[in-house]
């Protein structure tokens, strides 16, 4: 096949199945891209263009045109094309997560501490979900701090409230606080930091991209899909090493180092996100679809009066 003509948006595993976006989000939430410079981050992107352009320069391989997409798909929006803030792509999410999800399981007795670890994952979480909005529905610096300032409450509220009333319950019972407010607080901080998308509606297409309109209910599906998508990634290792380290420290060798407890919940941790990211991001497609069908009237009768028939399903990025 001639390079010239290499569609390099076309996906490379089957996107309709869980397996085939399994191995595409294995591939684009590689960590390890998180260390490239920006000027590798940048020529991959040019080349990425080129290649959209029609112009792939002389020798370049097709596995190069490949990694050049991986590049380009792990670091810049798929709505702007903009580099992305480090902190908030998926390929950061491991060695992110890991850190900051070991030292909440480690440090949950006291209220200082789930305060502070509280504070700083929901500021983590805050512009990750930012940085991986659908970026056609523009969001203000106010809403952006209501959104922040509401999800930050509610982790601190159920965590802290959770910490003082399990004071009695089983040790275990309250090693699992930081997962319940973790999950109560995705389900605040996604939808308020793209409320704009909900008040207002998302661009929907056809499925040859010709936008169609906006739409609330493909925003509602979107969002919706996004909070399993997190919180599915941050069950079984939230859930799973509560578990094993309380087994763990009755060891002898255990009780010697405590020290090192939260270092080793952070590789452990880290050994669940290497496969929960990609997985948990995999769960559902990135273009969603929703029927025509279940669209807003106005919308609804606006696309069956212009296309009839035609269009059956409408397509939108749902985001991350």
């Amino acid at each position: 096949m001639a390079l010239s003509s290499f569609d390099i948006d076309a996906p490379r595993w089957d996107q309709s199945t869980f397996m085939g976006r399994l191995k595409h989000f294995f591939n684009i939430t590689d960590c390890r891209t998180a260390l490239l410079p920006d000027a590798r981050l940048d020529e991959a992107k040019a080349l990425v263009e080129s290649c959209r352009a029609g112009s792939v320069p002389p020798g370049t391989t097709e596995e190069q045109l490949f990694y050049a997409k991986k590049l380009y798909d792990s670091a810049f929006h798929p709505d702007t094309g903009d580099r992305m803030n480090l902190i908030g792509r998926m390929s950061f999410q491991v060695p992110g997560g890991m850190a900051i999800t070991g030292f909440m399981l480690q440090f949950y007795r006291t209220v200082p501490a789930v305060v502070f670890w509280q504070w700083v994952n929901q500021s983590f979480n805050a512009l990750v979900n930012y940085t991986n909005r659908n970026a056609a529905s523009p969001i203000t610096p106010k809403q952006i701090g209501i959104a922040y300032a509401t999800a930050t409450s509610t982790a601190l509220a159920t965590a802290v409230g959770l910490n003082l009333y399990t004071k009695k319950a089983p040790p275990l019972v309250a090693r699992w606080v930081p997962f319940a407010a973790v999950a109560s607080a995705n389900c605040v901080n996604i939808p308020m930091m793209r409320q704009q998308e909900i008040l207002n509606g998302i661009t929907v297409t056809d499925e040859n991209g010709n936008q169609l309109g906006q739409s609330k209910k493909a925003a509602v599906k979107g969002i919706t899909q996004v909070v399993a998508s997190r919180i599915t990634m941050a069950a079984p290792g939230m859930i799973i090493m509560p578990i094993i380290m309380q087994r763990m420290e009755k060891l002898k060798f255990m009780q010697r180092i405590t020290f090192l407890h939260g270092p080793i919940q952070v590789m452990m941790v880290g050994v669940f996100l290497i496969f929960m990211v990609p997985a948990a991001c995999s769960l559902f497609p990135q273009k969603c679809s929703l029927a025509v069908s279940k669209l807003e009237p106005e919308l609804r009768e606006s696309i069956v009066s212009k296309y009839g028939d035609g269009v059956k399903y409408v397509y939108f990025n749902k985001g991350l």
